[in-house]
């Protein structure tokens, strides 16, 4: 669970107008929680992880890092994570092979794959954990993105963005970074190319993340 183009693009492109407090759901190593803290000042991010390795690199890296007093690291699943507190935002870069074959390794076999009924929980909890104004932001494959789109007004959520990523012009979208928002609001949908060509970032990658990797 390292470094992923997935977790930087959701850590990078998630937003919200003035969040105060932030989730993020599977933080893996606490990639998007530190991005999130970079890019949100003053806000408190509340970041679990059900891998307790995971959550233990995560809860390091926060340590370690500049924004140390405003990120919490909990190793729990998302099912069994309790709160009083309601957050502005959420995020989460969730498994999602559904009914595929199990990865052999088990850890990355649990961060990689979701039950049938995960999805459908995952939003029912968030947005019970959601503030008025609060946001869902999720990466996911284009089938799974329409399944859970299709759900959300169940939980009176609405999508207002959606952003198609690309390897490239001459691809397909490979994923989507979705936003669900209690408010009803105009839906933004765009697009998203990570290469000019074979090994070169588009600009737009590059400025997006500029400020998150040394390479750029």
């Amino acid at each position: 669970m390292k470094v992923n183009t997935d977790g930087v693009l959701l850590g990078a492109l998630a937003s919200h107008q003035s969040p105060s407090r932030i989730l993020d759901i599977g933080t893996g190593t606490g990639v998007i929680a530190l991005m999130l803290a970079q890019r949100f000042a003053n806000v408190f991010i509340d970041a679990i992880e059900i891998d307790e390795l995971a959550a233990k690199t995560a809860s390091l890296n926060a340590e370690k890092s500049i924004f140390a007093n405003r990120i919490k690291v909990e190793h729990i699943a998302f099912q069994d994570f309790e709160t009083a507190e309601q957050y502005d935002l959420i995020v989460s870069n969730p498994p999602f092979f559904v009914n595929d074959l199990k990865n052999e390794e088990h850890r990355k076999g649990i961060a990689r794959h979701a039950d049938v009924d995960f999805f459908e929980m995952l939003i029912e909890k968030s947005a019970h954990l959601l503030t008025e104004s609060g946001k869902l932001w999720l990466i996911l494959p284009v089938k799974q993105a329409n399944e859970i789109i299709s759900k959300a007004s169940t939980f009176n959520l609405s999508l207002c963005d959606r952003i198609n990523l690309h390897s490239d012009k001459s691809k397909a979208t490979f994923r989507q970074i979705i936003c669900l928002s209690k408010e009803v609001l105009p839906l933004n949908e765009t697009d998203f190319y990570i290469y000019e060509s074979l090994k070169e970032n588009t600009a737009e990658y590059k400025l997006l993340l500029k400020d998150f990797f040394l390479a750029f």
